[in-house]
């Protein structure tokens, strides 16, 4: 089993300094650390166990540190940044791996660019060797790119001339939507296997800034400076982020406040999100006190990890049931002191970890059923959950309002957790029209029973109890048969409403070419470039275009 747990006594591959308003995170691969077994970390290259010690390292620089305004993600290996994904991990590793990977990473890499938007954490990638694929990918979603110009430096995205596969990690999105970059040099660039170095880098707007090797360490400390100078992080006492308390056992994931059960007889797994319990502070104060045991963080980091050990170890599970429980009023309580405290930096990040969960749910492969029944709390915050399952299923007992499941809305659905796409996931689900926007608007305050939510379209069916059992089974069994690779590509090409962003053209994409670029004989055949490479034969191409 993959667990996402550590901490920086257990770091393998990352150093973490701080500086004042800066901190350092220095890249420097223990080759043989690697999360499985079968291949040397080399070059700086990373795997997925890498990837996980980045994740963390940005999440404790978040709440412990709110004193840092600038990371800077350099190396500490000479003339070499990082390599970029491991070539023998990805030539061993199965499909779903590879994929999982990516998606991981990719959500790692949208995380530095969600943190500087929206928490003002600024990231500066500091190029000091070689940079290569993936090494790349990670300096691109940093603010700005510093490298040496030391005449052998180069950065590159060779996967295309030397793997037969593409940048997995958002390497040609951002290319020409973040850093505009003219297509025509966009393609030379991604066709040319050695690279480019300094001086033609920074002309081609590959990177912000170059420096000799005696004025590079200079260089990235004036710019750290000045990135930090735009942060609005205030500084003061950080938020100890201790160890989440899981219990794994064969029936599922086991935490606080979210419960996974997993039936592999039917491939179903249930995902119960709780209500808090017991009076909850609502004063500044004793939030900060309570600090990572505070309701909303403690809940936000489990369904984090619930849904990072579902995607990894439990592949064959193909629908989600998601479901609530607990006192909507005290989901809705929750949600005001989220919005009333939300310019606090402690508070602000909280918005933001829960922000990123919802996304990460949202782009998961897998169907998502929420099923609003009796005991259920699917208001504000937990609405969201609702809304993004592509179906859900409401209760409807007419003669007893008392036991008939109830859903409120809250201003916490109108923009505070927007999707990959910008919009909130009431705006995505209408397609951005304003009418039935504005009707489920107005009705905040209120609370809903059955037909008025089915009325505002916030549900997809309300059977009433006599064939809720049957219902259920019938949609749940439907899923279950149907193709996983086929609801894999449906799902992600409905998610999404509206206008694209770089994010969702990131994921998008991601979708579409891994699930076929990295099935194809040409990428992984016998004679396919991941498969050949370093046993110096060459990649046997089917030359087809297809």
């Amino acid at each position: 089993m993959i667990t996402y747990d550590t901490d920086p006594s257990r770091y393998a591959h990352w150093r973490l300094a701080f500086d004042g308003p800066v901190a350092t995170l220095t890249l420097d691969i223990q080759e043989d650390r690697g999360i499985l077994p079968g291949y040397k970390l080399k070059l700086n290259s990373y795997d997925l166990g890498v990837d996980m010690e980045l994740h963390d390292a940005v999440q404790r620089i978040r709440f412990e540190h709110p004193e840092v305004k600038c990371v800077v993600i350099t190396s500490g290996k000479a003339r070499m940044f990082c390599s970029g994904a491991n070539i023998y991990m990805l030539g061993l590793s199965t499909h779903a791996w590879k994929v999982n990977f990516c998606k991981f990473t990719n959500e790692t890499r949208n995380g530095l660019e969600d943190t500087s938007e929206h928490s003002g954490l600024k990231f500066l990638a500091a190029l000091n060797g070689a940079t290569a694929g993936g090494g790349y990918e990670m300096a691109l979603a940093c603010d700005e790119i510093a490298m040496i110009d030391d005449r052998s430096t180069a950065v590159s995205l060779p996967e295309v001339p030397l793997l037969g596969v593409l940048p997995g990690t958002g390497g040609l999105t951002r290319l020409v939507d973040k850093r505009k970059m003219r297509r025509d040099l966009a393609d030379v660039f991604c066709t040319t296997s050695e690279g480019v170095r300094a001086e033609r880098a920074l002309e081609w707007k590959l990177v912000d800034h170059i420096a000799k090797p005696q004025q590079f360490e200079e260089l990235v400390k004036t710019r750290a400076a000045e990135l930090a100078k735009q942060s609005d992080r205030p500084g003061g006492q950080g938020i100890a982020l201790t160890p989440l308390k899981r219990n794994d056992d064969a029936k599922g994931y086991h935490y606080t406040h979210v419960d996974v059960g997993i039936d592999r007889d039917t491939r179903v797994a249930t995902l119960t999100v709780s209500a808090p319990m017991g009076r909850q502070p609502d004063e500044l104060e004793e939030i900060l006190t309570q600090g990572a045991r505070w309701w909303p963080l403690a809940m936000a980091r489990e369904l984090d990890d619930a849904i990072l050990m579902l995607r990894t170890n439990d592949l064959d599970i193909g629908l989600w049931q998601i479901k609530t429980r607990g006192d909507l009023a005290a989901v809705l309580e929750a949600d005001a002191t989220l919005q009333k405290f939300k310019d606090n930096w402690f508070v602000r990040e909280t918005i933001g970890m829960l922000r990123r969960a919802l996304r990460r749910l949202d782009v998961s492969s897998r169907s998502m059923f929420a099923v609003l029944d009796e005991g259920s709390c699917f208001g504000g915050l937990f609405l969201e959950l609702a809304l993004a399952a592509d179906r859900s299923f409401m209760l409807k007992l007419e003669d007893d309002f008392a036991r008939a499941p109830k859903v409120a809305l809250s201003e916490a659905n109108f923009g505070l957790y927007p999707m990959n796409n910008g919009l909130s996931r009431i705006a995505t689900r209408f397609a951005d029209e304003a009418a039935p926007v504005a009707a489920a608007r107005a009705a905040i305050g209120k609370t809903l029973e059955a037909d008025q939510v089915a009325e505002l379209g916030l549900v997809t069916f309300t059977p009433d109890d006599l064939d809720w059992d049957e219902e259920l089974r019938i949609a749940f069994e439907e899923r279950t048969a149907l193709s996983p690779d086929a609801l894999t590509g449906m799902e992600a090409s409905l998610r999404f409403a509206g206008s694209e962003t770089m994010d969702t053209r990131i994921f998008g994409r991601l979708t579409a070419w891994q699930n076929w670029i990295f099935n194809r004989p040409n990428a992984v055949g016998e004679t396919g470039a991941l498969k050949v490479y370093g046993t110096g034969a060459k990649a046997k191409f089917n030359w087809e275009r297809v």
